[in-house]
């Protein structure tokens, strides 16, 4: 399976396709925004997300103030869930200068959209959908967002397989253009929780679904889950993206900043270039030493025309030049007889050999 995202071909075969989630990063300002684009183009991104949300939309403000408290991530947060989420939203008329600006530095733009009108809103805008781990169960959204036809990233963290198996069957009866992310979503940036990306399950959705391209959305820091990820078959990988980590606000913590960020671009390309082919060959770069590291058979001793070759009389020893008798030759050797002088140390050769 493969799928075209402007002049990018994701899949298997291709190189890894990174998306950066600036989410809440722009702080509420528009030039932030803008900027963040930037520096995410300059760090190697491929693509800048952002999250279109509105407050009424995607939180209860009676829900959460009647918890028993905050909790997880949100515990640190000096405010109300509701009054977080209403200012970390992007009003939807920043959409046409957010894609524009994606435009101008060659990065591709998309967004995550939590309600209908946000999704259908995005439509002329972008050219593939996301759709965050806490959709995993609204089948009709992620059904409306499938229905546009477009590439659509699906998180799925926090999730039971039977509901991964119900949104991939329901999104790929509209479209197969689908590509699964394997997904934690702790938000605390605590080093814990590397103990719970079970990047393993990316065997498990190979094995579920063969024909969907695969992706990890990870909200950690360190570059050995995104490249066990690309191991194990992930050609897209999210994480969030900011400036700066020290930045107050909801996602700047566990965010990748611009150095983290091409540091983790630089270690994948290399590891794509060492994946390299499952075929096993005698490699490009081998031909030399296959030569002074392999053995061959060569004579232990003087070797006069006519004699009959034992074992005694052959050592097996290093350098093996082209077209002589390798070491697993060695019983049909045996038995045969010189045709001339064979020298002490030299390698054996068929041409030399008769019956």
């Amino acid at each position: 399976m493969e799928i075209r995202i402007g002049n990018r071909t994701i899949g298997l075969k291709h190189p890894t396709y990174f998306i950066a989630d600036v989410a809440a990063n722009h702080d509420g300002d528009l030039e932030r925004a803008k900027m963040l684009i930037r520096l995410a183009k300059q760090a190697g991104a491929d693509a800048a997300k952002f999250q279109n949300f509105r407050a009424p939309k995607i939180v209860s403000d009676y829900g959460f103030r009647h918890m028993d408290g905050q909790v997880s991530h949100q515990a640190t947060w000096k405010k109300s869930v509701f009054q977080v989420y209403s200012e970390a939203s992007i009003p939807f008329e920043w959409t046409t200068i957010l894609k524009e600006e994606c435009d101008k530095v060659g990065i591709d733009y998309f967004s995550a959209p939590y309600d209908f009108e946000a999704i259908d809103m995005l439509d002329p805008y972008v050219q593939m959908y996301k759709a965050g781990s806490g959709e995993i169960d609204w089948i009709e959204a992620l059904e409306r967002m499938a229905s546009k036809g477009k590439p659509f990233f699906v998180a799925t963290g926090a999730s039971t397989i039977g509901e991964v198996q119900r949104a991939v069957q329901a999104i790929l009866k509209i479209n197969p253009q689908l590509v699964l992310m394997q997904c934690n979503t702790n938000y605390t940036a605590s080093p814990d929780n590397y103990d719970h990306l079970h990047l393993n399950v990316l065997r498990t959705y190979a094995t579920m679904f063969p024909d969907i391209i695969l992706g990890l959305s990870d909200h950690t820091h360190a570059n050995a889950p995104v490249l066990g990820a690309v191991t194990l078959g992930a050609r897209v990988i999210e994480r969030h993206f900011t400036d700066s980590n020290d930045r107050e606000g909801p996602d700047h913590k566990f965010a990748m900043n611009p150095d983290t960020w091409a540091n983790m671009v630089q270690e994948t390309r290399l590891l794509e270039r060492a994946l390299g082919s499952a075929d096993k060959f005698i490699a490009a770069n081998e031909g030399q030493t296959a030569i002074i590291q392999r053995r061959c058979l060569r004579a232990a001793r003087e070797i006069k025309a006519g004699e009959v070759l034992t074992r005694e009389m052959i050592d097996v020893l290093r350098p093996a030049a082209p077209g002589v008798i390798k070491p697993s030759e060695i019983e049909a050797v045996i038995g045969t007889r010189a045709i001339n002088d064979i020298p002490m140390g030299k390698e054996l050769r068929w041409v030399e050999l008769g019956e």
